[in-house]
């Protein structure tokens, strides 16, 4: 029994979908582990990083949806556990799933904000989200004082990402298979106006 048409489509796409993630995943822990590599700056607060990860994570959420974009923040606090511990799980987890919700969140809801003010919104929040962790942890609010140091951090390496992801931004569109996730997206934003 031949499939229809449509039907061959749905599976063309999920398993393009399912391969996009793989890759993307891939590369994310690839740059975080680089990242993890990199000697702190002597004018750098201890574990401040550029972020470079955080493009695969606002890459996926632009292109492929919340979910996907989730799953791979959630591979990134598991790869952090598994090379440098359950602490750096709890931050990398807690941050990157604030700064991925708030990404998605501004990619749907903002069309005036551009990819430089979301990579700035998604470092921040990341940053806030390893803060509340570090403040858990510690078992009071003096980590706090920290904040405005990685602030000031988060600054520089959203507007970092922010333009990187806008100066690739057109050449990934014009990728095969990369208007039918964003098809994919466009339909779920007209099903819910």
């Amino acid at each position: 029994m031949e499939l229809p048409i449509e039907s061959g489509y749905l599976m063309k796409k999920k398993t393009y979908r399912t391969a996009l993630f793989g890759l993307l995943a891939a590369l994310a822990l690839a740059l975080s582990y680089l990242e993890s590599l990199l000697p702190t700056a002597a004018f750098l607060p201890p574990g401040a990083k550029p972020g470079f990860s955080n493009l695969i994570n606002l890459f996926a959420a632009s292109f492929m949806g919340t979910v996907p974009a989730l799953g791979i923040a959630l591979l990134k606090a598991c790869f952090a556990g598994l090379t440098r511990g359950l602490t750096a799980f709890f931050m990398s987890l807690c941050g990157g799933i604030l700064s991925t919700l708030l990404m998605c969140l501004l990619l749907r809801q903002s069309r005036r904000l551009s990819f430089i003010g979301i990579g700035i919104a998604g470092a921040v929040c990341h940053n806030l989200g390893q803060l509340a962790v570090a403040a858990v942890l510690v078992g009071n609010r003096s980590v706090l004082g920290y904040a405005p140091v990685l602030l000031l951090c988060a600054l520089l390496a959203g507007t970092l990402t922010g333009f990187m992801f806008r100066a690739v931004y057109p050449a990934l569109q014009k990728i095969p298979y990369s208007k039918i996730f964003m098809q994919h997206q466009n339909s779920k934003e007209k099903g819910k106006e």
